[in-house]
């Protein structure tokens, strides 16, 4: 019996590994601190665009993080044909911000609520088509994408440092960004002088530590914790019943197809982290996960539910692959959506504090896409300049937010997340370059010319000082031919 179990727990994926309770209940609130953030703001901004009363956006709020949770315990467990069983956290996607407020401004939350369950029948029924593009997203093409993931959460890891929220007048204040200097260090720290666990659990001691800091210095405020209730059931249709307007879905399609690209890289890329494969059955069921979130979540008031990258890196970051203490993270969103006051614990902790330690969690996202990339052939191929171009377009939402403004509402939509922008340029390029071959050019581009070149150590070890070539010949000190011997003679 010791040998088969021996032999069981030898053949279990990365992502199968069962931790203690404890390590379980740990990893997993450093799961929910880390996207805490991200996945209440989404509710806000629109509760505010949509002009509800406080009371109501604190509904909002409840409601995303309660469907947030389910979303994220069928994503990572998982029911037949539903949930890609990878570490991956579900929240309000941030890609249909733009559109639901420009649909809350014609037909008010309702109409929303009726455009993002229509919209995810439709993308629940096209998800066979996008499981089946898993060929198109070799490393080459996943490497762009975690890079761009990175890199594109820089922003707002800067925002939380400087404060969170911009229309505070200490946004951006020495106080702001010295907290997340002081954070960042103790991750580092941690990370450098711990033992193994303490090492794994640096970011979440960081954020406590900051939290203490700050209490301290008077930079946050407990005092509302105790105000409104401890326990409320998420209410059903509480803005009404859902109304279904064809413009507004035809919208809101266009952001669920954004966000099928989205959840597919991060698919892709949490499984390249963990190290386990991801064929097209198992990206359909994750996609399909997403979608049936994204259905259920306006039951409850919440919206179009997707996998959160930031969470992705603190995959990479600690090296804890597990999909159960993911899951363990789940369950403290459903806590947080039944327990107002354990959310109001979680939102006292200062955005500069998460702003230092989301320093290291999006750069490691972005380490882990470089990472990647190394392992891409650049010989005699265009693959440096479908790098180049892809990161570079991917960069441009980042750089220049405002740069689609006066373009049509559908291609904002598509192009202002610049993870959506890189993987659609990746995968375009990929195929007109590695796929359809046909036309390619029989010369070398300057690209592939200018691609990095190796030398032997015992090539170079053979030659003498004032050695020299001279078109095409090599020459020594006092200016005799060294005769080179061909290669096959050689």
């Amino acid at each position: 019996m010791a040998v088969t179990a021996e032999e069981t727990t030898a053949h279990l994926s990365p992502e199968d590994e069962k931790l203690s309770l404890g390590a379980n209940l740990a990893y997993g609130l450093q799961h929910v601190l880390t996207m805490y953030g991200g996945i209440v703001a989404v509710p806000l901004i629109i509760g505010q665009a949509s002009g509800l009363a406080p009371t109501d956006i604190a509904l909002l709020v409840t409601a995303s993080l309660f469907a947030g949770g389910l979303a994220t315990i069928l994503q990572t467990i998982g029911i037949p044909f539903f949930g890609s069983r990878l570490p991956l956290v579900q929240g309000v996607s941030f890609s249909g911000v733009a559109t639901m407020i420009a649909i809350t401004g014609h037909g008010g939350i309702q109409v929303v609520l009726g455009a993002v369950i229509a919209a995810s029948f439709i993308g629940l029924a096209i998800t066979p088509v996008f499981s089946r593009i898993t060929r198109f997203f070799p490393p080459l093409v996943t490497g762009i994408v975690i890079t761009t993931i990175g890199l594109t959460l820089m922003p707002v890891a800067a925002g939380w440092a400087m404060g969170g929220n911009r229309s505070a007048p200490e946004f951006g204040s020495q106080a702001n960004i010295l907290l997340a200097a002081v954070t960042l260090a103790i991750v580092l720290l941690l990370s450098k002088v711990g033992s193994a666990a303490i090492s794994r659990l640096s970011i979440l001691l960081a954020i406590v530590i900051g939290t203490a800091i700050a209490y301290a210095l008077g930079m946050t405020d407990f005092s509302r914790v105790a105000n409104g209730p401890f326990v409320a059931l998420p209410q059903i249709f509480h803005f009404g019943y859902p109304i279904f307007d064809a413009a507004a879905i035809i919208s809101m399609f266009i952001v669920i197809m954004v966000i099928l690209v989205e959840t597919s890289a991060d698919i892709l890329a949490v499984g390249e982290i963990v190290g386990t494969k991801v064929d097209a059955r198992r990206l359909g069921d994750g996609l399909r996960a997403d979608m049936l979130s994204s259905i259920l979540a306006p039951v409850f008031g919440s919206f179009t539910q997707s996998a959160f990258a930031q969470n992705v890196g603190l995959v990479a970051v600690t090296g804890i692959k597990s999909r159960f203490v993911v899951a363990t993270g789940g369950l403290f969103l459903v806590a947080l959506g039944l327990l107002p006051v354990v959310g109001r614990v979680v939102a006292a902790v200062p955005s500069s504090v998460l702003g230092g330690a989301g320093l290291v969690l999006f750069g490691t996202v972005a380490a882990s896409g470089i990472r990647t990339l190394a392992k891409v052939d650049y010989e005699n191929n265009m693959n440096l300049i479908i790098v180049a171009t892809s990161t570079g377009f991917g960069m441009i939402p980042i750089a220049s937010p405002t740069f689609y403004e006066h373009f049509p509402a559908w291609i904002i939509t598509i192009f202002h997340s610049g993870i959506s922008s890189a993987a659609l340029m990746a995968i375009t390029l990929n195929l007109l370059f590695n796929h359809l071959t046909a036309g390619n050019s029989d010369q070398q581009s300057v690209f592939v010319a200018g691609t990095e070149r190796l030398i032997r150590y015992q090539d170079i070890a053979v030659l003498h000082d004032g050695d020299h070539f001279l078109n095409g010949r090599l020459y020594d000190a006092k200016g005799a031919e060294v005769p080179l011997v061909p290669a096959e003679a050689h």
